[in-house]
This record gives structure tokens, C-alpha cells and sequence, in this order.
């Protein structure tokens, strides 16, 4: 057989099996779509507690397909972050065989990581920093110039704004296990990283902009959870460093 076939040879299996964690994923993420489709409505009654606990009691649709399609976005939604451990499960097991067992060893704490501190950003977005954006937000009603102005949002735009703040936090509290994987990878040190807290200020303030409304209440409760969750990193990585330290000097022979 030529090198070239050789070559042709892995690159193929890698490909069906990418396509075959593809295909899995998918097959997850159909099935979940449509078991949360049947439950949209309960769902969507979770995702409106913040807004009647501001006080706005009321959502409005003016066209007449609004109210079907928000459901179908709210199955979306939530079969994604149903699937999200599929999703990254798919993604080790495609990663891993190519592996050394200890790179696997180093690795696999970071994918157990990874939803966890995803749902931790997104029960921070649901239980703080939504309820406080959206009474800063609904605080405009009142009389302005002798007219009454009142929020009336719309269950597609309200929807939107739901989504974008629980998976914005939830990317956002990503971040230290983001670091900590470069910092093990290589990429960056311990020193870099401390050597760069104002950038690491512009970054999150940067990323609030992106991922949350435009507005400053918002944009303040994600940029200081997330400069916390960079120091939080930096800790981490120094706590990890002293323990092997420590494993290191314990297994060294002694004179």
C-alpha cells in the first residue's frame, strides 16, 4: 500500500466517526426537542417567574404566529441545554483516542467542569442577574410629559432576552475552566495571566457587551461575576501548582 493510502486510511476513520458522534448528538438533540416541545409550556412558566417577580404581570404578542413559534424556540433552547452533556461526552470520545493516558487523566476533570460551571452561570442569570435587570429595566414606567408610558414586552422578545442571559452567564462562567485548560495546555502561564488583570477587565466588559442587552445594569452583572471568575482561575492554577509541588518534593529521594 502507497503513503498515500496509508494516510487516506486514518484520515477516513476519523471521519466516520466524527460523523458518527455527529449523528449521535443530533439523534439527542431531536429526541429532546420534542419531549421539551410537549412540556413548552411548563418551561415557559419557569422562564417568566423573574419577569412577574418584577412586577410585570403581563406578555403581549401581536402576531399571530408569535406565541407557537416562541414555544418551539423555548423546546430549542431547552433541548440544547438538555444535550449539553451529550454534546460534550461526543466530544471527548472523539478527542480522547488520540490521547496518552495521562493527557486523559489531566483533561477529563475540565469536561466534568464544564457543565457544572455552565449551569452554575446559568441559575446566576436566572436567580440574580436577571430579576435586578429586569426591575431596573421595567422602572422606566411612569408619566413622561404628561403621557403614560408602560412596558408591554412581547413573548418573542421577552424569550430573547431569557435565552441571551442564560446562556450568555453560562458561556461566561466558562472562563476559568477556559484558563485553566490553556494554562495545562501550555498556551499561557500562572505569570502571564497575573501580569494581565487590566486587560483581563477590558476582556469582560468586552464579552458583557457581546453576550448581554445593551444596557449598563446588565452589563455590570456579568462583567464583575466574570473578572471574579478570572481571579477564581488564578487561584486555581496556583493552588494546583503548590499540590504538585508538594507531590514532587514528597516522591523525590531523600539524602
Amino acid at each position: 500500500m502507497s503513503d498515500i493510502d496509508q494516510t487516506r486510511q486514518p484520515l477516513l476513520e476519523h471521519l466516520i466517526e466524527l460523523r458518527r458522534r455527529l449523528l449521535i448528538s443530533l439523534v439527542a438533540l431531536v429526541a429532546a426537542f420534542f419531549l421539551c416541545l410537549s412540556f413548552a409550556k411548563p418551561i415557559f412558566s419557569v422562564l417568566v417567574q423573574p419577569l412577574l417577580a418584577a412586577g410585570q404581570g403581563k406578555l403581549i404578542y401581536t402576531d399571530i404566529f408569535e406565541a407557537f413559534f416562541t414555544e418551539v424556540k423555548v423546546a430549542l433552547f431547552a433541548a440544547l441545554m438538555l444535550c449539553f452533556p451529550v454534546f460534550a461526552t461526543q466530544i471527548w470520545r472523539f478527542v480522547a483516542p488520540g490521547l496518552y493516558a495521562k493527557e486523559k487523566r489531566a483533561f477529563l476533570p475540565f469536561l466534568i467542569m464544564t457543565p457544572v460551571f455552565f449551569a452554575a452561570g446559568a441559575l446566576f442569570a436566572y436567580f440574580i442577574a436577571m430579576p435586578w435587570a429586569l426591575k431596573f429595566l421595567l422602572g422606566f414606567e411612569g408619566n413622561v410629559g404628561g403621557v403614560q408610558q408602560e412596558a408591554l414586552p412581547g413573548v418573542g422578545n421577552y424569550l430573547n432576552f431569557v435565552t441571551r442571559f442564560l446562556f450568555g452567564f453560562g458561556v461566561a462562567f466558562l472562563t476559568p475552566v477556559l484558563l485553566m485548560i490553556l494554562e495545562r495546555a501550555g498556551i499561557v502561564t500562572l505569570e502571564q495571566l497575573s501580569k494581565r488583570r487590566r486587560h483581563a477587565i477590558v476582556v469582560a466588559a468586552a464579552v458583557a457587551a457581546v453576550l448581554t442587552p445593551p444596557d449598563a445594569v446588565s452589563m455590570l452583572l456579568m462583567l464583575v461575576p466574570l473578572y471574579l471568575l478570572f481571579e477564581f482561575a488564578l487561584l486555581a492554577i496556583w493552588l494546583t501548582h503548590k499540590r504538585a509541588g508538594r507531590r514532587t518534593s514528597a516522591t523525590e529521594p531523600q539524602a
